[in-house]
């Protein structure tokens, strides 16, 4: 097992359980399937495909396949008991370039996933939406999980659709489900060079000597946590067998990109990072902010991770990281 395991409490009643992490190759999943693991499971890891040997704990089975792939999806979930859904289309700004592409994907694909969890017989399905996107431009900060939906990017319908599809699935059959809208994660395994989890993208571009990047005027809010925040919440899904189908995850504090930037100088100890400023994006709303209320009376769940120590962490987890593609002459692939 890596030492970049996450840490953080065992997960409740998770021995022995099986575990099927679709997307587990990617930062959420990579961060969960070691955190089920530790914690006891049979995890069972299904990504495109997978990071080099010493990020994936030993103990979690790999599974190369296609989230479209109807028959590798149904030998991988056969003889599970909770399914993770962690696939996502593409991310906000990019998703509006082609909303038929987007929605015609993960929505689809996530239609037959449930017809085989459905005659799988899955005890569980949790499924990672977006707190960041789904809401849209809020009336009021922060956001409960009761305010209206009403997405400005495709990738925020998508999750959306994804979501309506799990209740219609248990009003027809049963299918027990649990939706974590989950704010914008960061911690190790973000590689920052996907455009995706501006922490990520700006320690990579810290520690790769290129200027930050912001979009318009840097006063956009946004809700940060840590990504063992994140594997917690996750862990505690599993167990709650409670009425709210419907969790926000996030930190409840927001911080302005020019915010996050001055706890970043904190963080490397420098006086000034240099900045590109380019046009606001139409994707982006200008603030975001879970209300977290409901999780941590259902769950006991709240953040942990204060924010220096997570952005120290991540930016020694990214410098080892470099180094060690630096020395391979190629990077990891860890998502």
């Amino acid at each position: 097992m890596s030492g970049d395991a996450a840490g953080g409490p065992p997960g409740p009643g998770l021995a022995g359980a099986r575990c099927l992490v679709l997307g587990g190759g990617g930062f959420l999943g990579l961060n969960l399937c070691n955190r089920l693991a530790a914690a006891g499971a049979e995890v069972t890891c299904f990504s495109r495909s997978h990071p080099q040997a010493e990020v994936l704990d030993r103990r979690v089975a790999r599974v190369s396949g296609q989230f479209s792939d109807r028959l590798a999806l149904a030998n991988a979930v056969e003889r599970q008991d909770v399914v993770f859904h962690l696939i996502a289309g593409s991310i906000p700004e990019s998703s509006n370039r082609d909303p038929s592409a987007e929605l015609s994907a993960a929505p689809i694909a996530t239609l037959h996933l449930l017809e085989i969890c459905r005659s799988a017989r899955i005890g569980k399905l949790v499924f990672a939406s977006s707190g960041g996107a789904i809401y849209g431009i809020p009336g009021a900060i922060p956001i409960p999980e009761r305010a209206p939906t009403d997405p400005i990017s495709a990738y925020g319908i998508s999750k959306l659709m994804i979501e309506k599809s799990l209740h219609l699935y248990r009003h027809l059959h049963g299918i027990d489900y649990q939706i974590l809208r989950i704010a914008n994660p960061y911690g190790r395994f973000q590689l920052g060079t996907k455009h995706q989890g501006l922490i990520g993208s700006y320690i990579h571009r810290v520690l790769t000597d290129q200027p930050l990047e912001v979009w318009g005027t840097g006063a956009v809010v946004r809700d940060f946590l840590h990504i063992d925040d994140v594997s917690d919440a996750f862990l505690g899904a599993v167990a709650y067998r409670g009425p709210h189908k419907v969790l926000n995850v996030g930190s409840g504090r927001g911080l302005s990109v020019n915010q996050v930037i001055a706890e970043l100088k904190a963080a490397f100890g420098r006086d000034h990072l240099p900045c590109l400023h380019r046009p606001s994006r139409a994707a982006d709303v200008p603030a975001n902010v879970l209300d977290t209320a409901l999780i941590r009376a259902e769950l006991g769940w709240q953040p942990r991770v204060p924010l220096q120590a997570g952005l120290t962490g991540t930016i020694a987890w990214m410098r080892a990281h470099l180094a060690r593609s630096r020395a391979a002459g190629a990077p990891s692939g860890t998502g």
